[in-house]
């Protein structure tokens, strides 16, 4: 079963002499639990197309379907919603909350949903990501590679049934950023999530399922990187 789906996407910026196809007719699907790197140079469309996945921009022509739920026909209230609860974005800048603690910046999203946090799942994730003994840090009192495990907790604590990750391990040495990534592939396992990276390190993007690549607004399927 596909839990994403894309179809025609297109996306211009401007128009007439000035219009910029960022996107041009993308269509892929992607099953559920998989884990998909996306490549791509600066500037070829592939930030652009996360954002579309994430419904934090709208396509100029085509369809989104997550979970067989077509995003692009939501009201925006029910589009908000639907994100909060079935999305986790994890961003290259962590973008923590610098006044909450590491417990505090994980269940916001839970909060923010006017929701009860499952105390026995924060544990559990507090666990796996190594993050029991920082709990009550405060993110300036973290390094670059615990801040984003922080971010990963936070993606996480919904139970998302997809994540999408901008460059997850730009701002983070090799150690920390193999780390991260271990820590990713371990979490569509344990969860059954399904995971969309951008990431412009071919290294990283081979620890994933599958490769697309985005050039020119052109989005080509590279494969799948191991059986």
């Amino acid at each position: 079963m596909n839990l994403l789906e894309v179809h025609h996407i297109c996306k211009t910026y401007g128009s007439g002499e000035t219009a910029v196809n960022a996107l041009k007719d993308v269509s892929f699907s992607v099953p559920k639990g998989e884990y998909v790197a996306i490549v791509g140079e600066s500037g070829s469309g592939k930030s652009t197309l996360l954002n579309m996945l994430g419904a934090l921009d709208t396509p100029t022509s085509g369809k989104v379907r997550i979970d067989g739920k077509d995003i692009f026909t939501m009201k925006e209230k029910e589009l908000t919603v639907f994100r909060r609860r079935n999305i986790g974005f994890i961003f290259q800048g962590f973008n923590l909350i610098p006044e909450l603690t590491v417990e505090q910046n994980m269940i916001f999203p839970v909060l923010l949903d006017y929701q009860k946090p499952n105390k026995k799942y924060l544990e559990e994730l507090l666990e796996v990501l190594n993050l029991k003994g920082r709990r009550n840090h405060l993110p300036n009192q973290l390094s670059g590679g615990q801040q984003q495990r922080v971010a990963i907790g936070r993606a996480l604590i919904t139970r998302p049934s997809l994540i999408l990750a901008d460059e997850p391990t730009g701002n983070l040495d090799s150690q920390n950023s193999s780390e991260v990534i271990a820590l990713l592939k371990e979490a569509s396992k344990m969860y059954e999530q399904t995971i969309i990276m951008i990431t412009h390190n071919n290294s990283i993007a081979q620890t994933a399922d599958r490769v697309l690549q985005v050039m020119d607004g052109v989005l080509t399927d590279l494969g799948r990187c191991r059986e």
